[in-house]
């Protein structure tokens, strides 16, 4: 069974820095695509970074130049780093990975975790 375990979420001012951190356990071929998301109170839940297998990044609009995605296959595990902190970045954040096993490749959500920013 694939697991995906978020980690590092938390209370942090407005200004500050979280890095969350996504390791996929369990067996499989390989990991494809892997992406931070986050849903806030009575909002859908949006792509915030997605990272493609060869390490090209894409960033929502609105984190662009504060957030940074990065992985390590080693690990199987991917990061966000996320610096300047704003109000509105307060959401829970789910990681997502595209998986190949054997029979096909399927997607993954880990559980979550929350990110709080105050003032």
């Amino acid at each position: 069974q694939v697991q995906l375990v978020e980690s590092g979420g938390g209370l942090v001012q407005a200004g500050g820095s979280l890095r969350l951190s996504c390791a996929a356990s369990g067996r499989f071929n390989s990991i494809n695509s892997m992406g931070w998301y986050r849903q806030a109170p009575g909002n859908q839940r949006e792509l915030v970074a997605h990272i493609t297998s060869g390490g090209i990044a894409n960033y929502a609009d609105s984190v662009k130049g504060r957030f940074t995605i990065s992985r390590e296959n080693a690990k199987n595990t991917v990061y966000l780093q996320m610096n300047s902190l704003k109000l509105e970045d307060t959401a829970v954040y789910y990681c997502k990975a595209l998986i190949r096993e054997v029979f096909g490749t399927y997607q993954y959500w880990g559980q979550g975790t929350q990110v709080t920013v105050s003032s």
